[in-house]
């Protein structure tokens, strides 16, 4: 009798499992088609990437990428590196809510990938004119209607675009301040994903950070979470391939503004030298960099995830977008002993809720040598341990900082 128990027992409960995993599974599925899109983790991506094998996506996890670009016969290869999907296909466009024949295959397209594990995003189009925003909008309402829970993306143009690129008029900030307005009130995005590039072959840019404030300020207004597409190549002579020091102060400085995904332009493209990986799939100096930095932007961004970002403010940087630190500010930083104005400085992103700051991100903006600083808090600080993912003393209210160049360090007071 007792054998037959333990049978009877041992069958029922492989039904039972079964059963359970169907349930989960369907119960999975349902919520999927019909929540709202949400930012998860902390998004680290690519620009112009190779096709998605299972050699390409071991070689994203073991970088710290967490979201790949596929077609719908890659979904598959990303569920099983647990990776999230970037869908891409030639039916997703504005044209083709005009052409009943395109529709359907949309539809289609939708009805097959919306409860797929792996995805994430539909792509739509990069760097839009303002006069497509309205189709756009319409697109991006009916993946929504039909797939609430996967975000529909789109890049938008750098504040150096023209005034005809952008479809907007007036001087840098005008043009450009218009352009985030209607692509907002028009598209109604879920996230803002823009790109700008100041590396050049001869110095930098100067409006790297004023893009990064203008950015930060319409994704606070429509309370959308935004992403940052850095620099990691060259594609003409007037540019230069940035070192792993300059683009950790591009991870950092994007983590301290308060972006929630970070993107790298390129990971492999014709044309483009430098990248994150050779055509052959060899990884360059800067894959090796930023498997650490990758992982460092991730779990940084995902303490600050559910907090204001309250301010961002430099000590000495004076480029137009970059604001000074208020002298009543919580945190404030006190660097090198004779430091002067004609140094880049340090940069310190404040968080916390409302007004009230109780985390702060300092960033070394020197992407040429280390420094050291201070960082002192209105009480007792902790400091984040990013490649561990915990918090560790910070000895006081006095926190003593040694950054790397480019490098950052994320503080709070202690709970």
């Amino acid at each position: 009798m007792s054998a037959i128990t333990s049978s009877l027992r041992s069958e029922l409960f492989t039904v039972l499992s079964a059963f359970i995993g169907v349930a989960m599974a369907t119960a999975h599925s349902l919520s999927s088609e019909n929540s709202e899109w949400r930012i998860g983790k902390p998004i680290v991506t690519y620009w112009a990437g190779p096709a998605m094998t299972d050699a390409t996506a071991r070689q994203m996890v073991e970088g710290g990428f967490n979201l790949v670009w596929c077609t719908e016969k890659e979904l598959d290869v990303a569920q099983r590196h647990g990776l999230r999907a970037l869908l891409h296909d030639g039916t997703i466009s504005p044209g083709s809510l005009d052409a009943p024949e395109q529709r359907e295959k949309l539809e289609a397209l939708i009805k097959r990938v919306r409860s797929h594990p792996a995805m994430y995003a539909y792509f739509i189009t990069d760097e839009p004119s303002a006069a497509a925003f309205p189709s756009l909008g319409k697109l991006v309402a009916f993946l929504r209607d039909r797939d609430p829970a996967h975000m529909a993306y789109i890049n938008l143009f750098p504040t150096y675009a023209n005034n005809e690129q952008l479809g907007t008029k007036g001087d840098v900030v005008t043009a450009y301040a218009e352009h985030l307005k209607r692509f907002v009130a028009e598209v109604k995005p879920a996230l803002l994903s823009y790109d700008h590039y100041q590396f050049r072959a001869q110095g930098d840019g100067d409006q790297y950070f004023l893009n990064l404030a203008m950015i930060r300020r319409a994704a606070q207004r429509a309370n959308v979470p935004f992403l940052n597409i850095v620099q990691a190549c060259t594609w003409t002579p007037s540019m230069r391939v940035p070192n792993p020091d300059e683009v950790r102060y591009l991870v950092y400085t994007t983590a301290a503004y308060g972006a929630q995904g970070i993107s790298y332009y390129v990971y492999c493209h014709p044309g483009h030298t430098g990248g994150i990986a050779l055509p052959n799939g060899t990884p360059t100096p800067l894959y090796h960099a930023l498997k650490t930095l990758n992982r460092q932007f991730a779990a940084m961004a995902g303490q600050l995830q559910n907090l204001d970002s309250i301010g961002v403010y430099h000590t000495t940087f004076k480029e137009q977008g970059c604001e000074p630190v208020p002298e009543d500010s919580a945190f404030k930083i006190e660097s090198t002993a004779g430091a002067s104005d004609a140094e880049r400085g340090f940069l310190l992103g404040l968080f916390g809720r409302a007004t009230k700051p109780s985390h702060a991100v300092v960033v070394n903006l020197d992407y040429r040598s280390k420094k050291t600083a201070a960082l002192v808090g209105p009480a007792d600080m902790e400091k984040f341990d990013a490649d561990a993912a915990r918090w560790v003393p910070a000895n006081g209210r006095r926190a003593e900082l040694a950054l790397e160049p480019g490098g950052g360090a994320l503080l709070r007071l202690k709970l």
